[in-house]
């Protein structure tokens, strides 16, 4: 069945969409008139494209207080974003604490250059770099009277997540970054699940390195996404991409400034004008406005739920109130397949979701929903209190006939 006129789209956690027309226009705009590199050319659309760049830039350093514009360092996107911060920075003999709750963003590149510290590991392991989970409870909160137990002479960083991309659990993102300052520990922020709407403060939280990406709550496009980082950090980092430039094209070395550092290559020239769009958008609109709305619906939704709940039909993972977790939900239920009952909602009611272990398997070990998963509604800017009436709706009807 063609339900593209009537769907309901709750997969905010993933992408956001509907993107402002805002954005559509930016980017349409940038590749129909402007459609110049940057840093390479020297006539009017080239200097036009520069300044898009740089007042994006601008843009990012002034919604996350970051240090400076040119500590702004774009990528593709937060994983890239992530890979770069981790792979440059970790060197054999580095000890890292992460939260047990960490995106495969994290865990993945992590894994690749390190190994996991067990309870009974014994030894310092000074050849390899190595990483320790803090724990989390059932509800997916970080347990940070942990973290100072698992300190050890070579821990040199803490990364973890804002918020949960699985139950939408909030992390004690300021608490751990003065636990970071307290023992000179830098501080790695992922904030896929909460830029956008939550203030994300980088001078006040303690955070070193902050990465983002365009498309989720930042409503961006695709393709464009990137990390803040302090001058101090950044001479730490070797850069994981190097190439030209178009500065210091004298020199075969790669250059030490900001952002030319971390940036060789093109960049998404259409994503940042995109993204550059999408930010004066949220800045007209009020992130706070954004916030209380996805708070509103997303009670909204475990309040309607609530009876499913009680009668036993549906398990919630992750905090009873909005006011602790992201505008995510993500639901058990009990007499179904997760998989057959995200295909019978969007088959039958054209709900659109994501089921499954997203990307995030120590977060489902966590919250005990490993391996079956579970089904993930997420909302955002553009949801409707009728889409949410109509959502909790249909987890009634096709649990209640189960």
């Amino acid at each position: 069945m063609d339900r593209t006129c009537d769907r309901i789209y709750m997969d905010y956690a993933c992408t956001s969409f509907p993107k402002p027309g805002e954005v559509i226009r930016a980017m349409t705009d940038y590749m129909t008139r402007i459609g110049s590199n940057v840093s390479r050319s020297s006539y009017e659309t080239a200097y036009e494209a520069e300044e898009i760049v740089y007042d994006t830039r601008a843009l990012l350093c002034e919604l996350f207080h970051g240090p400076d514009a040119r500590n702004v360092i774009f990528t593709k996107n937060i994983t890239e974003s992530l890979n770069v911060l981790l792979k440059g920075l970790l060197i054999p003999g580095d000890h890292v604490l992460v939260s047990a709750m960490e995106h495969n963003a994290v865990m993945r590149p992590l894994n690749q250059i390190a190994v996991e510290l067990s309870d009974t590991a014994q030894g310092s392991r000074e050849k390899e770099i190595i990483y320790t989970r803090i724990p989390c409870d059932a509800e997916g909160h970080l347990q940070i009277q942990e973290m100072e137990k698992l300190l050890r002479p070579s821990t040199r960083a803490v990364v973890m997540m804002t918020a949960s991309n699985v139950s939408g659990t909030l992390m004690p993102v300021e608490e751990a970054g003065a636990f970071c300052r307290k023992h000179g520990l830098i501080f790695i922020v992922d904030s896929a699940q909460t830029a956008g709407a939550f203030p994300i403060d980088m001078e006040k939280l303690g955070i070193d390195a902050l990465a983002f990406t365009g498309h989720k709550g930042l409503l961006g496009p695709q393709g464009i996404g990137g990390f803040i980082l302090t001058d101090a950090l950044a001479g730490q980092i070797d850069p994981l991409i190097s190439g030209g430039t178009g500065s210091f094209s004298h020199t075969e070395q790669v250059p030490q400034i900001l952002p030319d550092r971390f940036e060789a290559g093109t960049l998404n020239l259409p994503g940042i004008a995109g993204l550059g769009a999408s930010l004066k958008f949220l800045k007209e609109r009020g992130m706070d406005s954004i916030l209380v709305h996805e708070r509103q619906m997303t009670q909204e939704f475990l309040d309607r739920i609530q009876p499913l709940v009680q009668d036993g039909m549906l398990k919630i993972a992750g905090p009873e109130s909005a006011l602790e977790r992201s505008a995510v939900v993500s639901v058990c239920p009990t007499a179904l397949d997760p998989s057959d009952l995200a295909f019978r909602l969007e088959s039958e009611y054209g709900i659109m979701t994501r089921v499954g272990l997203h990307c995030a398997p120590s977060a489902h070990r966590s919250l005990g929903t490993y391996p079956s998963g579970t089904v993930r509604f997420s909302f955002g800017w553009a949801t409707r209190e009728d889409e949410i009436e109509t959502a909790a709706q249909a987890l009634g009807e096709i649990c209640g006939h189960c």
